[in-house]
């Protein structure tokens, strides 16, 4: 029989043991929970990777030279951001990369719209492509709005389009309403009316009472509240149009909202389904070590109320009520894509898959923009 100090000591190392655990989960998810900030800006998952301007000559203004790495090579178009500067590129050049020096790969630069892009500048692919607002950026007519939500206004961009049926827009991880600037010219060609309301935790938003994102458990209530906004101001019918954690809200919407049979439609681009894979991978990237990853689930979902098990209608596809396009591929490391496939093969009477190859999370647009919004079309025409 142990004596009562041994037994003492062993209680408190295990009750030191416990704490310190707890500590560390806690630490891990708070990581995880908050995005990577670059020069004072989020970081989407996937695009932390710094890049330096090799060369930028006068001689060929429409070309820059970048550090060669993965994300570098990746196809398609995408925002170039730094400190003071945004541009956007384009495409690899196969010839002018083959005859660069080995550890440089030349990208078509499409224009610089903010500041100067210099040899020597440190620099970020993102999937945000426009920055500012609908106006500046696309010359698209819109308005700015507020929504009201259970924490307080929300602004928001409000599109006019002569359709009954409305878009309304939810970005993802590490990025801000800008990210749905990317899809609005495609959404104009339908006039179909477009809101894109920011969320808590978004700058000119409401804060998460906990300074953490919920990974769209709690935000999705914000997208809630645009629907109910966009009935108000006249919408028939809405289609839910959501990148990474904002698909999840949209997936949350349709099953949990009171409107929810005012949605006639859902296009779901990175969806986060696996919230627990998705916590772990953002834990991963943000430098937690491997042993604590775990831990940072069961923290987060004790401190951030982020559901370890997948949103409603993921989880009992049955559910599902209205048509649902899915773009996804196998190159996401944040949100694994099996989980969109199992969803589609599920339910193969509503959901149409769209699959992109090379795809950072969240970028399927960028990588291959033309077959994208060939699907977004097909899909959205029959329910305007």
């Amino acid at each position: 029989m142990r004596t009562p100090t041994a037994a003492a000591l062993a209680a408190g190392t295990v009750l030191g043991t416990c704490a310190a655990a707890v500590a560390a989960g806690r630490y891990a998810a708070g990581r995880a929970l908050r995005p990577a900030r670059a020069d004072g800006a989020a970081v989407p998952p996937g695009f932390g990777e710094p890049l330096t301007v090799h060369a930028r000559l006068a001689a060929r203004p429409e070309r820059v030279a970048l550090t060669r790495s993965l994300t570098a090579e990746l196809p398609g178009t995408y925002g170039l951001t730094g400190r003071g500067v945004r541009a956007v590129v384009g495409h690899t050049m196969r010839e002018a990369t083959h005859a660069a020096p080995a550890d440089t790969v030349v990208r078509r630069l499409l224009g610089v719209t903010r500041g100067t892009l210099t040899t020597g500048a440190t620099v970020r692919l993102t999937p945000v492509v426009h920055s500012g607002d609908p106006g500046g950026a696309l010359d698209l007519p819109y308005t700015d709005t507020e929504i009201a939500s259970e924490l307080g206004p929300l602004p928001a961009w409000a599109v006019p389009g002569d359709r009954g049926v409305w878009v309304v827009a939810a970005h993802g991880l590490g990025t801000t309403r800008e990210q749905a600037m990317n899809v609005l010219p495609a959404l104009a060609r339908l006039r179909l009316p477009v809101l894109v309301p920011a969320h808590r935790g978004d700058p000119g938003a409401p804060r998460n009472p906990d300074g953490v994102g919920h990974l769209g458990a709690s935000e999705w209530r914000d997208l809630d509240a645009a629907v109910r906004h966009a009935l108000d101001q006249g919408a028939s019918r809405v289609i839910l149009y959501g990148w990474s954690t904002g698909a999840t809200m949209a997936l949350h919407v349709a099953a949990e909202s009171a409107v929810r049979d005012r949605v006639c439609g859902l296009v779901l681009d990175s969806p986060v389904l696996d919230p627990a894979a998705t916590l772990r991978a953002l834990a991963a990237a943000r430098g937690v070590p491997r042993p604590l990853l775990p831990l940072a689930v069961r923290a987060a979902e004790g401190r951030a109320g982020v559901r370890p098990e997948p949103p409603a209608v993921a989880a009992s596809p049955e559910r599902l009520e209205v048509p649902v396009l899915i773009a996804h591929g196998p190159g996401d490391e944040v949100a694994p894509w099996g989980a969109s496939r199992a969803l589609a093969d599920s339910r193969p009477d509503l959901i149409t898959l769209h699959v992109v190859g090379r795809a950072q999370h969240a970028a399927m647009w960028n990588a291959d923009r033309d077959g994208y919004e060939e699907a977004l079309t097909r899909f959205l025409m029959p329910l305007l």
